[in-house]
């Protein structure tokens, strides 16, 4: 089977970008049709200032929301990153191989460190080498296929540069992997600057809708989101950002394609209206289902124990595999 390979950063709470641009599909698709894994990336979540218990509240949060999205321990694996050890022991490895120049590239560290820069301070050295970690956790699994979502396109092409040049240098020892974009809501902007993506990073504002905001939070949110000069309803992702938006979001939980739905409408506030109600529906039952998590916490630990013991049996093969072809002894007496 192909197998896929993907996470969410637990740097802040879950939005509804992240459930639609990524989870619904891992839960609806990708989970069925491959040997899928799905991670909690808590390691690169230390590449900025943060609190430890913050980081681990969120990690926990993002791990019962996945289930809640619908991922399932008996179709997917589940795990967290830091309890799989080889994360870790490939991503040196792999820094063994990277450049400088590849790193400082990455467009993510290029505007991160200009506008610590502007501020008189610095950015952290694992920002500068989180997108190996990054290029560890795909190639450790034997990764076919990354769904991400366009902003992180170039950190799949960056393992597939690494893999390659690794296997040339050293035998045959990783899959190349492929990038995969959701066609529909790949990439859901903020309600309140269309041109920025809807990142759960910026924790406040009312542009960011989060998965657990209550029913009435999310109408207010939408109802105030920034459209366009203009009264025609039209989609238009270039002259009209802030209404394709609205019409790609409305696309995405009812279906349809943006163009069509706009010409039902003849005013902003329907749009906005009927967005709002979508929104609320399509939250309702990953929302109920969390609840019930929360209730069962066991259960959730049992899911991340187990998939986290699953993963390694699938990473330690290709990760001492790499350590013997780049030229390390293997540990004396193992029992591996």
């Amino acid at each position: 089977m192909t197998r896929v390979f993907s996470g969410v950063k637990p740097t802040g709470h879950l939005t509804l970008g992240n459930y639609l641009g990524a989870m619904r599909q891992w839960a609806a698709v990708d989970q069925h049709r491959s040997d899928a894994l799905f991670c909690v990336v808590d390691l690169h979540a230390l590449t900025v200032d943060h609190d430890p218990a913050r980081v681990r509240r969120l990690s926990r949060q993002a791990a019962s929301l996945l289930l809640a999205a619908g991922l399932d321990p008996g179709l997917c694996t589940v795990f967290v990153q830091s309890h799989v050890d080889e994360h870790a022991r490939l991503s040196y490895v792999l820094e063994c191989v990277a450049t400088d120049g590849e790193m400082r590239r990455m467009i993510q560290y290029k505007e991160k460190a200009a506008r610590e820069r502007e501020r008189g301070g610095s950015v952290r050295l694992s920002l500068l080498t989180y997108p190996v970690l990054m290029a560890a956790d795909i190639l450790a699994y034997g990764t076919d296929e990354v769904p991400v979502g366009h902003d992180q396109t170039q950190h799949v092409e960056l393992a597939r540069d690494l893999a390659v040049r690794f296997n040339q240098r050293y035998g045959h020892t990783f899959v190349v992997p492929r990038a995969t974009n959701p066609a529909v809501a790949a990439r859901v902007m903020n309600l309140q600057e269309p041109a920025s993506k809807m990142g759960k990073s910026d924790d406040i504002g009312p542009g960011i809708v989060y998965l657990l905001d209550e029913a009435d939070v999310v109408r207010k949110k939408v109802m105030r989101a920034v459209t366009d000069s203009g009264r025609e309803v039209v989609y238009d992702r270039e002259e009209r950002p802030g209404l394709a938006n609205l019409l790609e979001i409305l696309a995405a939980c009812v279906g349809g394609e943006p163009a069509e739905l706009a010409e039902a409408y003849d005013s902003y506030g329907a749009l906005k209206k009927d967005t709002a109600e979508a929104v609320v529906e399509v939250l309702r039952p990953v929302q109920r289902r969390h609840q019930e998590l929360c209730a069962d916490p066991g259960y959730v630990e049992g899911v991340l124990r187990e998939g986290a013991e699953k993963a390694r049996g699938m990473a330690r093969p290709t990760v001492d595999a790499a350590y013997r072809a780049i030229g390390l002894l293997p540990p004396v007496n193992a029992d591996r």
